[in-house]
């Protein structure tokens, strides 16, 4: 068996698990996120304050969710480059990069405005 096989056969197998702990960690947050925010509005804070932190969970969620999608489209790329598949990959990686530089900036904007709102 060529080195290279076993190489596609691995990256496939970690890819693969890349993409189900992408989505374990968005569920996951959308569930913490959604359950943070019936806490909040059924036992009497702001609803908008509520609306925040859940927003603030999914952020963080979605964050991660896809450093593990780009992490698992540069690994399957790096193993049959074609032009056609850097090209996509590219295109993925600005879509994906561009997301979660504007959620992590909404995230830190509102951790800011929190902490005023708390002083």
């Amino acid at each position: 068996m060529e080195i290279h096989h076993v190489v596609e056969i691995l990256v496939d197998y970690v890819s693969n698990i890349s993409y189900i702990l992408a989505m374990i960690v968005i569920v996951f947050g959308m569930i913490k996120g959604f359950s943070i925010f019936l806490k909040d509005v059924l036992f009497g804070k702001e609803s908008e304050m509520s609306i925040w932190e859940s927003r603030l969970e999914l952020g963080h969620s979605f964050s991660l969710g896809l450093s593990f999608l780009i992490g698992a489209s540069i690994l399957r790329t790096t193993v049959s480059p074609t032009w056609n598949d850097t090209g996509h990959l590219a295109t993925i990686i600005a879509i994906r990069t561009t997301l979660n530089y504007f959620l992590t900036r909404e995230i830190r904007e509102h951790k800011k405005d929190v902490k005023n709102d708390s002083r």
